[in-house]
């Protein structure tokens, strides 16, 4: 399997160091071996449990840093896991499908994951999107935290990483709530699609499809139905600005 295979690019010591805790969820047991010895040698505290009840008691008992969850669980698939997961804490979840459609990647966003990753993957790809996923969990630093700010009837806080419109709360995974709040940053600017990668996804990031993804889902979260005029503007092979 490609996912936990280090092909084409070698990997330097550097690149491979890692720092904290990390649960993988994932019913075949070769992955899951397979992915704690990966991850283990580049330096992570990994533990490993095939079903999404053995996820929610780890969790509970000792939260990890960040979830690596298969959304093909028996039982409660990953998708339920990420639900659940949701109403009580704020860890980190990268879900893993071997379903690359956009409604998947949709679903997997909806129910509160900060990413996802089709398989098959690449190890590199893998220990990069856990890099940055974890960089932006953690607290934001002084010089990022303006207090509010506001387009139209949307507020966006930045210290408390809460979004409100007309002062109803709305639900957004951490990569939506960090495109809103840097769009919010420029309202009525153009952001191009580097842009918004570089800062949101860091230095190395390249899929445009991804921000595609996240703009449609935080789109249909801040728009109030059919008809409601869109809060975020797509410019047409350039990139996307915020309406004021």
């Amino acid at each position: 399997m490609e996912m936990a295979v280090c092909g084409g690019a070698r990997l330097t010591e550097e690149t491979l160091k890692g720092e904290g805790r990390l649960l993988v969820v994932d019913d075949d047991p070769k992955i899951r071996r397979l992915l704690q010895s990966q991850l283990t040698q580049r330096g992570y505290t990994v533990e490993a449990v095939g079903t999404g009840s053995e996820a929610i008691w780890s969790i509970e008992a000792q939260p990890p840093d960040l979830v690596l969850l298969d959304l093909s669980l028996p039982g409660m698939d990953g998708i339920g896991v990420c639900k659940s997961i949701r109403e009580w804490s704020k860890v980190a979840v990268i879900l893993l499908t071997a379903n690359g459609s956009v409604d998947s990647k949709i679903a997997a966003l909806d129910s509160g994951a900060d990413d996802y990753l089709t398989k098959p993957f690449h190890l590199g790809e893998l220990l990069a999107r856990i890099r940055t996923v974890m960089r932006r969990a953690q607290i934001a630093s002084p010089e990022q935290a303006i207090t509010v700010l506001k387009a139209g009837e949307i507020e966006v806080n930045t210290a408390l990483r809460q979004v409100r419109r007309d002062d109803v709360e709305i639900h957004l995974t951490r990569i939506e709530f960090d495109l809103l709040a840097e769009l919010a940053r420029h309202v009525e600017r153009v952001l191009t699609y580097d842009h918004l990668l570089q800062t949101v996804w860091g230095p190395a990031a390249d899929d445009i499809h991804s921000v595609h993804v996240h703009i449609s889902n935080l789109r249909r979260k801040l728009e109030q139905g059919p008809g409601s005029p869109r809060r975020i503007i797509a410019v047409a092979g350039v990139g996307y600005r915020l309406r004021g």
